[in-house]
């Protein structure tokens, strides 16, 4: 079996989650603070990079964080440059650790049109994912915002992304879609009602050689994503913490069956370059089982 046939294997239907390592260059301050490194400790993108680049290495190669309860590893770019232990980043995650990694692809979002925001022109997309490809990257990810209850802006974002998505398939990779509903949107049930719509359509029109999975945000009601979960064009859905802290977004995958997490900041609740490393492993293994359990609840 080849390596991208065992990934599909492993990430379709194994029990476990997704590691969302992801954080790019407007939110990698936010991240690092919380982290506990300060502005102060590095000077310019480069620098800044390095040092998120130790903080993902710590988790990655932390003895708690392992293919057992793990499916997959989201990537920004700059991490699938750099190297882990000798190996490149993809490398060493599926050789060493059995996850299968994936790599963030959109250039962030576009200015609000109708309640959406749809992901900013990409024209360098093709040539990172040969390059993705080559480096061993399973699948992909690419975020679109919904930040209000629009027919028209919500079918901007699925339309793109599902458009872009078939170009992702076309490069031999697997592609997340992540059409993200704001968790503070006041009409959120119902943006989630013409989104689930959308997608349904969307996915019916997929032929059988185009896969994808989705990622959401955890719905106002239990199991609403059901039809998507159970259609055969759906290699997995996977649920994304929406700035919801760890507790209650595990509580709300709990109740949605068949949705795995897909989490960042909450994966990363607690974790600080200060502790010790029996103190960073006790916190990341705790925080890996609670998202593990919830995922297959």
């Amino acid at each position: 079996m080849s390596d991208f046939d065992a990934q599909f294997q492993k990430v379709g239907s194994a029990p476990g989650f997704i590691a969302a390592l992801d954080q790019s260059g407007g939110s990698t301050p936010k991240a690092l603070k919380m982290y506990g490194v300060d502005e102060s400790e590095y000077s310019g993108d480069e620098e800044m990079f390095t040092k998120v680049h130790e903080m993902r290495t710590r988790i990655m190669t932390d003895p708690s964080f392992t293919g057992d309860r793990i499916l997959g590893a989201i990537l920004f770019e700059n991490t699938m440059d750099r190297e882990v232990e000798g190996m490149t980043t993809a490398q060493y995650l599926w050789e060493i650790k059995n996850v299968a990694p994936f790599l963030k692809v959109d250039k962030g979002l576009a200015e609000e049109v109708n309640g959406a925001q749809i992901m900013k022109p990409n024209p360098g997309l093709s040539a990172l994912l040969t390059r993705a490809k080559k480096a061993g990257i399973f699948g992909t990810k690419m975020r679109s915002n919904i930040n209000s209850c629009d027919p028209a802006g919500i079918k901007a974002v699925v339309d793109q992304q599902f458009e872009v998505g078939k170009v992702i398939i076309d490069h031999g990779l697997v592609p997340i879609i992540e059409p993200e509903v704001n968790i503070n949107a006041p009409d959120k049930a119902e943006c989630e009602k013409i989104l689930r719509d959308r997608m349904m359509e969307q996915l019916d029109n997929l032929n059988e050689s185009q896969r994808v999975m989705l990622k959401l945000t955890l719905p106002e009601e239990n199991g609403f994503y059901e039809p998507c979960i159970k259609h055969n064009r759906i290699v997995r859905v996977v649920a994304l913490s929406g700035g919801y802290p760890r507790e209650e977004a595990n509580r709300r995958l709990s109740l949605n069956h068949g949705m795995v997490a897909s989490f960042s900041r909450a994966l990363s609740e607690g974790l600080s370059a200060k502790q010790s490393d029996e103190d960073f492993t006790q916190t990341l293994d705790a925080s890996i089982e609670s998202i593990y359990q919830a995922s297959i609840a």
